[in-house]
């Protein structure tokens, strides 16, 4: 079943995170990921406000999970890193 990769942000460092975003991108889409969203208007309805949300659809949990773990994508996390405050979770969808 597919999955999304859901990622609340707050940037702290501008440069860096995009750092982060240049190499992420491509991290994503070579594990089958295709972005839903990527920082547009949102609603905080509960929960800790994050100015930034990301969303990833992906073929399955475990596609989503391989490219958490896989080099580039952790490259790309060392930029974001101290750039930034985040939660990222993924959830299995049920389509």
């Amino acid at each position: 079943m597919p999955a999304l990769w859901i990622a609340h942000v707050t940037v702290t460092d501008e440069e860096a995170y995009g750092r982060y975003a240049a190499l992420a991108g491509p991290a994503i889409a070579e594990h089958g990921g295709t972005f839903i969203a990527r920082g547009g208007r949102y609603v905080q309805l509960e929960g800790k406000e994050r100015p930034r949300n990301v969303v990833a659809k992906f073929p399955s949990v475990e596609a989503a999970e391989t490219c958490y773990h896989s080099p580039e994508y952790q490259e790309a996390l060392s930029h974001a890193r101290d750039a930034s405050e985040r939660e990222l979770l993924i959830v299995e969808t049920s389509e």
